[in-house]
């Protein structure tokens, strides 16, 4: 299969077009500078330039191919409604490239956050949430079912961690660590980050391409939930630093924009997805890959 994947050179991108690469799919990634290009080729992917704000990129992309995945997202999050938006258009455009054709597109999404207990794939966001902003997206995607779409959601956990991962939250936690000379975590810290390996990820994107059903949220959930505490005490341990609690009201003033996502309780399954793709995580949890040493070496 000839797969258009956008965020191609990207972190989680980067692992997807590898999986498939390696599976017999031919790629054809999307690519807006010099560098991703070159990356991409070197991957074994063919080259399409173009952005992610450039609708009619998109559409020629997807009509060059037998199936899309859609990892492209832009980080901003002080302006995440408009990094939202932007990617609600993209999907639109993919998605209408896409219709009455059959062919698999997948989508990239956030797990949310469950009233209570553990989210599952069938869990809506928040009104308001981040992973709220998101749902259009979902909803877009689940919708292509009856326009002759196979469409599928991903949905990605806090931490996706590799020895690739240099821009996601854990980097910045230890970048605000060292920062601030102390290992610090929100309240009592009981709160739960699920995370997921990077490769084990890509393997589910093409897993969802390959064989999931029109409609389908799927949850990239290895680690269903990891207290913060033990986190920031894995860090902290790394770094030689003290390790504290500070208030959640301090959480922003200290973390940042990462401060609200440090100290919310979110922790979710996989076990329907992996039921229903046989998918089962097989890399190192987050804490074995904090202990690997990788994150600290840089």
């Amino acid at each position: 299969m000839r797969v258009f994947v956008t965020g191609a050179s990207g972190f989680i991108g980067t692992a997807v077009v590898r999986e498939l690469v390696e599976s017999g799919h031919q790629v054809l990634g999307l690519a807006r500078s010099d560098a991703s290009a070159a990356k991409l080729t070197a991957l074994g992917a063919d080259v399409h330039r173009g952005t992610l704000e450039d609708l009619d990129s998109l559409r020629t992309g997807a009509a060059a191919a037998d199936g899309v995945i859609h990892t492209a997202f832009v980080h901003d999050f002080s302006d995440f409604a408009r990094s939202v938006d932007t990617d609600r258009l993209a999907v639109e455009t993919l998605g209408e490239a896409l219709a009455g054709t059959g062919r698999p597109f997948v989508i990239s999404s956030g797990t949310p956050t469950a009233s209570e207990g553990l989210a599952t794939e069938d869990t809506v966001p928040e009104a308001g949430s981040r992973a709220g902003g998101r749902f259009a997206a979902e909803e877009i995607v689940v919708s292509l079912a009856t326009r002759g779409v196979r469409g599928s959601v991903v949905r990605l956990p806090r931490s996706v961690h590799s020895d690739e991962d240099r821009h996601g939250f854990v980097p910045v936690l230890i970048e605000t660590a060292r920062r601030h000379g102390v290992s610090a975590y929100p309240g009592d810290g009981a709160n739960a980050w699920p995370a997921v390996h990077g490769l084990d990820a890509a393997r589910l994107y093409r897993l969802a391409l390959d064989h999931a059903p029109a409609g389908t949220r799927l949850h990239a959930v290895g680690d269903e939930g990891i207290p913060v505490r033990e986190i920031a005490e894995r860090i902290g341990k790394h770094l030689g630093l003290p390790v504290e609690s500070i208030s959640v009201e301090r959480a922003a003033e200290h973390f940042g924009w990462l401060g609200p996502i440090f100290a919310a309780d979110m922790p979710a399954s996989s076990a329907r997805t992996q039921d229903l793709l046989d998918w089962r995580p097989t890399h190192p949890g987050l804490l074995s890959d904090l202990d690997a040493g990788h994150y600290f070496a840089r």
